[in-house]
């Protein structure tokens, strides 16, 4: 339940076909035709005669491309008893089309290298691609041939209700989803707002494929799409393609849209128990949408409650709450906006609610901070520049603007926010902050609970004989664009320094925005480090850089921070990200509160009280217990990785225990330092020991990597989630190898077909598309300096955990005993090498992957070293790694939910 802010609608983090989140109305007024429209160099605009959209952006930072096709209905738009049609028909749109298979659409995705995904909201349906860009004419005839060919056969119905209804029993497991669901009612009662596009059990049930088949006809229309391509393209050779393959298909009349009539909302308290280990006091107010005038303003309102600097987040800095954040949740013709602050288990929700209740009081009373409504201007102003450094914020914020806010272009929705007065601010705040017109929600921390209603029996077949493929012949068009396999086009050169006090420096030189990006990583291990008695040392230690550094307080530390709207943490994972004309100034502020951190006894004493009671919590959660049993299970007794902070540990430790931990683990000499943007080289190196370079390290390096294990002992555990209709289910092993044993491809190109790429492997293909046992299944490999481990994740209602657990267990000897098909190693060796440049296609991502590499001991071309395993590797090798490394008889499995039917 909104986890995170929603500014733009680059959820492509999120894991599985069909995620939901409530969104936006759509509109269905198609725009007229027009003529192709270059507003700069790289960007290209037109709009088709059968009334397609279509947005093409350049962006040569990698070479890579991301297609993004909104369809203006979803949640909002669909039949009465019905909520989960949008829903449901995202997820076919990965089944069957005329001319291409589900199969073969998840083959082609493996063999470009590429990820897919999709989304529905309240009134709008996205679709997207991050892949290679040479591949784009594939994507374009993928989505050609879904916006027009889409089957929807009762018989791909029956196989994918099983997928979505395990989908619906993963949600409504969390009992703070179902809290919300019921506030949206409240505050929507009688729009289509009201009801999430999630979908229900009962309506699933009574859906079929003659309802999809409706929805799609209506809805799904060129005239009714926004098509954006963000990436290293050539726009006009681009708008070409698209109106080949897009311009033949039909306009269709569109339903007239259905107005919101609000209704006056009725205040009322929610409340609910929760198995997390904390509790959390919510505010859930009705907002203005995102094609109003006052949406930017809302926004503003809802930076200014999160800025480090407000009177909410101190109630979290000094202590008088576990937590305090706002969000806010957009629509087209409205929102929600929510405010909360956490409160330990056994704690008082009554206490935490005034606390909440006085700061919004003093907000309405007083008014907004004119300083946190200039700060959170410039921030979100700059956030248009740092939306350059990814082709998929880029789409985002294309696809945001025109389809969910009415607009041409992100620039103006930079400009609504740049007209924003205080004014605007306090009026919105007054006129939607209303006590009156509020929803409460309060979740209290309860090991106590009641599984969800109409969460038994979700569905799934027992038996079903598919006839899905890992190895369907492709259609023609793809066939000979996939045949033939070369090494990617490696485009980083980092340059390498090695600083006096030992820091070793890493530049990247970018230009694709005005921006620089900061990454730095102090070589550690707690576990290793900590002094006996005192476990959580570090987790404390980390909670209080955020109170500023000894020559600037918090409030002065955040302020210099927001005067250049740079955001930044410290830490042992440190960094900072500013527009490049505020580089300096950025790297003196993070070094000075990485190198000089204010320590204060009140801060420490805050945080050493709330990180102690939510401990307390955390550990008697579901998810604590799930993962310290299989930790538990996958280690040695005694082993130090075990190691684990408890309220007693904190309550125990003093200031001065800090300050020691700090003094012995933060090194020069175990830094490395990445920076990447807009900057040379040199000017980069002699800013880093401008305020670095004076750090010295002093006595002996210590001992951060853990000692090798052999494999673990067969084990079995379930850990009782009274709240779950769902299973969730972990099986790991320890591996006897580390990274740099090169092993380690054949390990993880197996991987590849048995359960690492999606869709295109054998476990996504045996428990999902030919069962419908589970939402999602797959495995992964975690490769380390010296432990590396093996692990299978799946969440499935409790009958269906011991078939999929079999399914499991059958697929690993299978990987054992017989070599992998050339075909299934082929498409493992065209995803790893051809997705090289998705890995490394936005600022972020590039300096998160040379930091790992480099403290890691890798190289910086790691892809490209593992590319050259990976071309030569053969099935027969891929079988003996299986079958020296993996032993299926010492699984060690933890179910967390209800215990499942058998075992």
């Amino acid at each position: 339940m909104m986890s995170s802010r929603l500014k733009t609608l680059a959820w492509s983090v999120m894991l599985g076909v069909g995620l939901v989140a409530v969104g936006s109305p759509a509109r269905a007024d198609a725009p007229a035709a027009s003529k192709a429209v270059a507003n700069d160099s790289n960007v290209l605009r037109a709009t088709l005669d059968n009334g397609l959209r279509v947005v093409i952006v350049r962006d040569t930072l990698s070479p890579m491309v991301t297609t993004q096709i909104t369809y203006l209905a979803g949640g909002y738009q669909t039949p009465d008893g019905f909520p989960g049609t949008a829903h449901a028909l995202e997820h076919m749109m990965f089944r069957d089309s005329q001319g291409m298979t589900g199969a073969q659409l998840n083959e082609m995705t493996g063999k470009m290298g590429a990820d897919n995904n999709a989304f529905t909201t309240n009134d709008a349906t996205q679709y997207y691609f991050v892949a290679p860009s040479n591949y784009l004419d594939l994507l374009l005839h993928i989505e050609s041939a879904r916006m027009e060919g889409a089957l929807l056969t009762q018989k791909d119905w029956e196989r994918e209700r099983g997928a979505i209804e395990q989908e619906v029993s993963r949600d409504i497991s969390d009992p703070g989803y179902l809290a919300f669901q019921k506030a949206e009612r409240i505050l929507y009662a009688g729009t289509g707002y009201a009801e999430d596009p999630l979908g229900t059990r009962s309506s699933f049930d009574k859906t079929t494929s003659s309802h999809l088949q409706s929805f799609y006809q209506h809805w799904y229309a060129p005239n009714n799409a926004l098509l954006v391509i963000v990436g290293d393209v050539a726009p006009q050779q681009t708008l070409d393609k698209v109106r080949q393959l897009f311009g033949k298909l039909p306009k269709r009349a569109l339903p007239a849209p259905t107005p919101v009539a609000l209704q006056p909302v009725k205040p009322e308290t929610i409340a609910a128990s929760t198995p997390q280990g904390t509790g959390t006091v919510q505010f859930l107010y009705r907002m203005p949408g995102m094609m109003t005038r006052d949406n930017a303003a809302a926004q503003v309102l809802l930076d200014v409650l999160n800025n480090a600097r407000s009177s909410l987040s101190a109630l979290a800095a000094q202590g008088k709450v576990l937590s305090a954040d706002a969000q806010l949740q957009p629509f087209s013709h409205g929102g929600i906006g929510a405010i909360e602050v956490g409160f330990p288990k056994g704690g008082d929700a009554k206490k935490a609610q005034a606390e909440l209740e006085g700061v919004i009081a003093e907000l309405l009373k007083h008014g907004v901070p004119a300083e946190l409504v200039e700060a959170s201007k410039r921030s979100e102003i700059a956030q248009a520049e740092f939306n350059k450094n990814s082709a998929v914020t880029l789409a985002s914020a294309w696809s945001q603007a025109i389809a969910w806010m009415g607009l041409s272009s992100p620039e103006e929705a930079e400009q609504q926010i740049r007209d924003v007065t205080v004014d605007d601010v306090n009026r919105v705040a007054r006129a939607y902050l209303k006590p009156d017109d509020r929803v409460t929600v309060v979740l209290t921390s309860d090991n106590n609970g009641q599984r969800p209603p109409d969460s038994a029996g979700f569905g799934g077949s027992e038996s079903f004989a598919g006839n899905d493929k890992l190895d369907a012949p492709l259609p023609e068009w793809a066939a000979g664009r996939l045949s033939k396999l070369e090494m990617p086009r490696w485009t980083l050169a980092p340059v390498q320094m090695q600083l006096a006090n030992g820091i070793r420096l890493i530049v990247q030189p970018e230009t694709i925005s005005k921006t620089v990006t900061v990454l730095g990583h102090i070589d550690n291990n707690a576990k290793l480090q900590e002094p006996a008695g005192q476990e959580g040392a570090a987790r404390l230690l980390a909670t209080l850089f955020d109170y500023g550094s000894t020559t600037l307080d918090r409030d002065a530390f955040h302020k210099a921070l927001d005067d250049i709207s740079a955001t930044e943490n410290g830490g042992t994972d440190f960094g900072v990200a500013a527009l490049s004309n505020q580089f300096d100034r950025a790297m003196q502020l993070l070094a000075d509160n990485e190198l000089h951190p204010a320590l204060p006894q009140d801060g420490f004493a805050a945080q050493q009280e709330t990180l102690a009671r939510s401990l307390a919590g955390e550990m008697q959660s579901p998810q604590y217990k799930m993962m310290k049993a299989l930790m538990t299970g996958l280690l040695p007794a005694g082993d130090p990785e075990l190691r684990r902070p408890t309220p007693q540990t904190i309550a125990a430790l003093t200031l001065q225990d800090l300050k020691d931990y700090f003094a012995k683990t933060y090194r020069p000499d175990l830094t490395t330092i990445v920076v990447v943007g807009d900057v040379t080289p040199g000017q980069a190196k002699a800013t880093v020991e401008r305020y670095f370079g004076a750090w010295k390290a002093e006595g002996a390096k210590p001992e951060v990597i853990s000692k090798p294990v052999s494999v673990n002992p067969a084990g079995y555990t379930v850990v009782d989630n009274p709240y779950a209709s769902q299973d969730q289910v972990l099986v790991g092993q320890m591996l006897e190898l580390n990274m740099h044993n090169p092993d380690r491809y054949a390990l993880q190109l197996g991987n590849d077909v048995l359960g690492g790429n999606g869709f295109a492997s054998r476990l996504m293909t045996d428990i999902r598309v030919k069962h419908g046992y589970a939402y999602g299944a797959g495995s992964g490999m975690r490769f380390d300096r010296s432990r590396s481990i093996f692990f299978v994740q799946y969440g499935s209602d409790p009958d269906k955990v011991a078939p999929v657990d079999g399914l499991v267990r059958q697929n690993l000897v299978d990987m054992q005993t017989s070599p992998v098909k050339d075909d299934e190693l082929t498409n493992a060796r065209q995803y790893e090498i051809r997705s090289i440049p998705v890995g490394v296609s936005s600022i972020n991502s590039i300096a998160r992957a040379l930091l790992s590499w480099a403290w890691h001991g890798e190289p910086l071309d790691q892809p490209m070293v593992a590319a050259k395993h990976f071309l030569t590797l053969t099935p027969e090798q891929v079988q003996a790694a299986f079958k020296k490394y993996l032993q299926p008889q010492k699984l060690m499995q933890v179910v967390q939910g209800p215990p499942p039917a058998k075992h």
